[in-house]
């Protein structure tokens, strides 16, 4: 990883921590045994984490430092949940050895890396024969809404600059495919699936959480320390998304790419 473009603001925490195995990986959860081991890189606040805690024998949690990683510790804790290993590690380099896991898997990780192919080496190296790498990532030209309010736009564009100056593919999901390729694997499947926000209370938690998150987050300083915005700028995308939350015709539609990996 680069630069971790959104941070750890309250804001980024509150949509991490609405993520669970279900709504963010169902197309894994089928192809999941008891029996299994799973690697869970880049576990975040450790919600999904924590889900796949209940399904499978044993998790390795890994974040890139020692203060990311207590997010997922303390979910952990929280629940109760007991069979889940902890550790620092990076996607480029796991300290683990070949073939440990049955399943590896992550979540919104690839696009924040600069090299998404050596990092799918090292899953597959650390996946037994027989196992799977599953990695879930957002495509965000995929990226669809109404009212068609100017400001979001400009929320889009400007998160798209500043995600790629730190190194990030913000397009991640429909390169995961080829990206999986490239790393050798060949027993590939690709799928997609979304998020959709519709509803009052799914717009008032979609469109609340952005509209705090332009204004507070690790992307709200870049944009203002890089001249990219103003916080008169960023003040009007917020307001924006408060628009967008109280209008009855919102809608939002997040699409992400899949891949299901094979190890032979």
């Amino acid at each position: 990883m680069t630069v971790y473009t959104h941070g750890y603001h309250e804001s980024v925490l509150r949509s991490h921590r609405w993520r669970t195995a279900e709504n963010s990986a169902a197309y894994l959860l089928p192809k999941l045994r008891h029996e299994d081991t799973l690697l869970d890189v880049g576990a975040g606040a450790g919600t999904i984490t924590a889900d796949f805690a209940g399904l499978v024998t044993e998790v390795t949690a890994t974040e890139i430092g020692t203060a990311e990683l207590e997010l997922a510790r303390a979910t952990a804790a929280g629940r109760g949940v007991t069979n889940i290993d902890f550790q620092v590690a990076d996607v480029n380099a796991l300290e683990f050895s070949d073939n440990t896991f049955d399943v590896t898997h992550a979540h919104q990780v690839l696009q924040h890396i600069a090299d998404p192919i050596q990092a799918l080496r090292e899953m597959a190296r650390v996946t037994k024969p027989g196992g799977i790498v599953a990695v879930r990532d957002s495509d965000y030209s995929g990226f669809c809404w109404w009212p068609l309010i100017p400001e979001l736009e400009e929320w889009l564009d400007l998160y798209r600059t500043a995600a790629r100056a730190n190194g990030g593919e913000l397009d991640a999901g429909r390169r995961l495919l080829s990206w999986a390729h490239a790393a050798g694997l060949t027993d590939v499947t690709a799928t997609s699936s979304t998020w959709c926000f519709a509803t009052p209370a799914d717009r008032a938690y979609w469109g609340g959480m952005w509209a705090d998150r332009i204004l507070n987050s690790a992307i709200a300083h870049q944009l203002v320390d890089s001249g990219q915005a103003t916080e008169t700028d960023l003040k009007r995308i917020s307001q924006a998304w408060n628009d967008w939350s109280a209008d009855d015709d919102g809608w939002f539609s997040i699409l992400h790419g899949e891949v299901i990996c094979h190890i032979k």
